[in-house]
């Protein structure tokens, strides 16, 4: 296994719609989802998709500890393929970080409810519906899949900035949660 080196915002690999994994049982991917694991891990990141990691694949992993999800943690996963679908029009502004653009944060709107679904590590079918930092979770990532990085979601870019000037602005960190 290596840790992979993260692409950051401005890199071409990061604006474009990523490719569908034609064979999830492929060794090379097998290969991709063990690396990226150990990366994730490695830059304590909650979520990682592969074209973060310079691969245009629509892959995603995250973990979801139980303190960060009200008590209810998800554990690693492994998304090939993914599709998602919000389940009703509630939706929650919250701060949020991106392994892409390191050290920086902002407030960012998203569906509070949805089911994903795609294919995990064995092949086999995942179906699950996803409330809170979880559901947070899954969008920011299946938004690398397509493209799109947390800014390009920010109805106001007057709550961009760097984590360390949000948090002495909002002077209380508890209320502050940067995302993946």
């Amino acid at each position: 296994m290596s840790i992979l080196k993260i692409a950051r915002m401005g890199n071409p690999v990061l604006q474009g719609v990523a490719g569908v994994v034609e064979d999830p049982a492929a060794p090379e991917i097998k290969r991709l989802i063990a690396d990226m694991i150990e990366t994730m891990i490695d830059v304590g990141g909650a979520g990682l998709a592969a074209p973060q990691v310079h691969v245009p694949l629509r892959l995603v992993i995250f973990y979801v500890p139980p303190a960060r999800n009200q008590g209810d943690g998800v554990p690693l996963t492994v998304l090939i393929n993914p599709e998602i679908e919000p389940l009703d029009d509630g939706v929650q502004t919250a701060y949020e970080g991106c392994l892409s653009l390191p050290g920086l944060t902002g407030a960012v709107p998203r569906f509070t409810k949805l089911r994903y679904r795609g294919l995990g590590r064995d092949g086999k079918a995942i179906d699950r519906v996803a409330e809170g930092f979880h559901a947070r979770v899954v969008q920011h990532e299946f938004d690398h899949l397509d493209g799109l990085l947390y800014p390009m979601r920010m109805p106001d870019l007057g709550s961009f900035g760097f984590v360390e000037e949000i948090r002495r602005a909002m002077n209380d960190s508890d209320a502050f949660d940067e995302g993946e």
